[in-house]
């Protein structure tokens, strides 16, 4: 399975558009019924063709750095390209991450996807640097062990079972473009995990060959918080259908 697929490159730039749109309204948008969702432009990801995808599957949707925009919204997208640090030092310099922090404070949801899944990790290690992420979920972003990075192309993934993000596209194949991953995911599901909460859904994934075979977290699945390492928006059908689900829980 092939497809051609246009060079991710970092673009948007709204850092210095900080706080200069006026804020959106809360709750759906007038006239529409239709849910409206925040793109975080903050300089790092694949903006445009997110936006383009989320507005085929039934969202109303805003390129904003907005902080008021991206704190109201129904859900907000939080996109990723590039390396670990720039893109926190991009999200800090639009206040993402308290945005991002306030929203799920009050259960409201965020999507991120590749480098904007990475960034929900406590630190991300590139070159031998080591810079902090979110904090939302433990574990280190870190550089797969494989014979071919990047890893680019379509792969299967590991479902677990009673995933919204995924129904419907259990069995699909997913297009991946990335060198780095979250290789492990304790957090909900060791001996330390609270039993009075719900463990995150945990999809997972595979890389390599030869002995080489990387498992890396392909996405999860966290109360209001969900996130991809694979791009959907870059997809196909198969995430054509993962957005419709995300938007359809908003």
């Amino acid at each position: 399975m092939s497809e051609q697929v246009p060079e991710l490159l970092p673009d948007g730039g709204a850092a210095a558009e900080l706080n200069a749109r006026p804020a959106a309204r809360s709750g759906r948008s007038a006239g529409t019924g239709r849910p409206r969702v925040v793109v975080l432009d903050y300089g790092f990801g694949n903006v445009r063709s997110a936006v383009r995808a989320l507005e085929r599957v039934g969202a109303d949707v805003e390129l904003t750095a907005d902080h008021a925009a991206a704190t109201e919204a129904d859900g907000l997208v939080v996109p990723g390209v590039g390396a670990f640090a720039a893109c926190m030092a991009g999200l800090r310099a639009v206040r993402g991450d308290q945005v991002v922090d306030r929203r799920l404070a009050g259960n409201r949801p965020v999507l991120g996807i590749c480098v904007g899944m990475q960034v929900m990790f406590d630190a991300g290690v590139e070159h031998g640097v080591r810079a902090d992420g979110l904090g939302e979920w433990r574990g280190v972003v870190d550089r797969i062990d494989a014979p071919v990075v990047p890893h680019m192309g379509w792969s299967p993934v590991e479902v677990p079972p009673g995933t919204t993000l995924f129904r419907g596209v259990e069995h699909e194949r997913f297009y991946f473009v990335h060198s780095y991953a979250a290789q492990q995911f304790t957090q909900g599901h060791d001996e330390h995990a609270d039993p009075r909460f719900t463990p995150p859904l945990v999809t997972w994934a595979r890389h390599g060959s030869d002995g080489r075979e990387v498992r890396f977290v392909a996405a999860v699945e966290d109360g209001p918080l969900s996130a991809t390492q694979f791009h959907p928006e870059k997809s196909g059908d198969a995430g054509a259908t993962l957005l419709e689900n995300w938007v359809k829980s908003l």
